[in-house]
């Protein structure tokens, strides 16, 4: 299968990509930077420096698009946001394009989204019928998806990947944590009581491998079916790597710091994968601290 992918280069992409390529799929990435990526990536993967002189995509099987600025690196100032959501709403737009473009069309759009979609909803079970909360993120997921669902049609079929906290080794949220909790310095964010949707990167990649190669569409929970609070997440790090987490930030200090983005770790969303367990997908990971374990080994 000819895989075209966005955002190749990101967390989540430079694990799928080795599966890929392990499995006889052909890989091209889209970047705006080729020579960077080339450091970055296998060998065999064919670049593409952006979309701007492609016409149609009649040569792909399958899109994968993953690409958006990190959502939680700076500060939400209207300026902020609205790169957010131009690296993410403009991309998918030239994609669907491409797609309705195309007399053979590519037969699935895997487009990226967040269990943000949802908003903060505290305590409720969210799947993926569940109404969402509106606010910031809500509207930037949701206009992504509405977007990527431009795609569809009797040749293409659309799924959305509502991705929670995502798990793994040299990057993500673990990336952040990891040099305060190994310092002893690390703790529960507010009452820590907030839910956090987690999923290991291989039930991320298998789940994505999951839609790539099943008659599926529609939106995802990517999520592991055993959400936990701030707080448990804070203690099962400590353990794993033996260390204490006393150290509780305040969310004043969180507000201070992040501003309107501290929903962000503040709020959460009790996600769980209905729709990819009923499709059949078997996931791995269930255990937050066998997780959390295998990627900071």
């Amino acid at each position: 299968m000819r895989v075209l992918i966005t955002g190749g280069t990101g967390l989540i992409g430079r694990h799928l990509i080795p599966r890929l390529l392990e499995l006889g799929h052909s890989v091209t990435v889209v970047t705006r930077n080729p020579h960077k990526a080339q450091g970055q990536l296998d060998a065999r993967v064919t670049l593409w420096k952006g979309l701007h002189d492609r016409t149609d995509l009649n040569d792909i099987d399958a899109v994968i698009n993953l690409a958006g600025e990190p959502i939680a690196d700076k500060r939400w100032s209207e300026t902020q946001k609205q790169r957010l959501c131009n690296s993410r709403w403009t991309i998918t737009q030239k994609l669907v394009d491409l797609i309705k473009a195309s007399d053979t069309p590519p037969a699935v759009l895997i487009s990226g989204s967040a269990t943000g979609y949802y908003g903060d909803l505290g305590e409720v079970v969210v799947t993926e019928e569940e109404p969402p909360h509106n606010e910031f993120t809500h509207k930037l997921c949701a206009r992504w998806e509405q977007i990527a669902c431009g795609a569809q049609s009797e040749a293409t079929r659309v799924c959305l990947l509502r991705t929670g906290v995502v798990l793994a080794p040299k990057g993500g949220i673990l990336g952040k944590l990891l040099p305060v909790f190994r310092a002893g310095l690390g703790g529960p964010i507010g009452n820590g009581r907030q839910y956090m949707a987690w999923i290991h990167i291989d039930d991320m990649v298998n789940g994505i491998l999951w839609l790539l190669d099943n008659d599926l569409r529609g939106p995802f929970n990517m999520v592991s079916p055993y959400p936990v609070h701030n707080e448990q997440f804070a203690h099962s790090l400590g353990h794993v790597l033996h260390r204490p987490t006393i150290l509780r930030t305040p969310a004043t200090a969180i507000r201070l710091l992040m501003g309107e983005a501290s929903v962000l770790v503040l709020g959460g969303q009790r996600a769980l994968p209905k729709r990819l367990e009923e499709s059949g997908f078997g996931f791995r990971w269930f255990e937050l601290e066998d997780a959390l374990a295998d990627v900071v080994r």
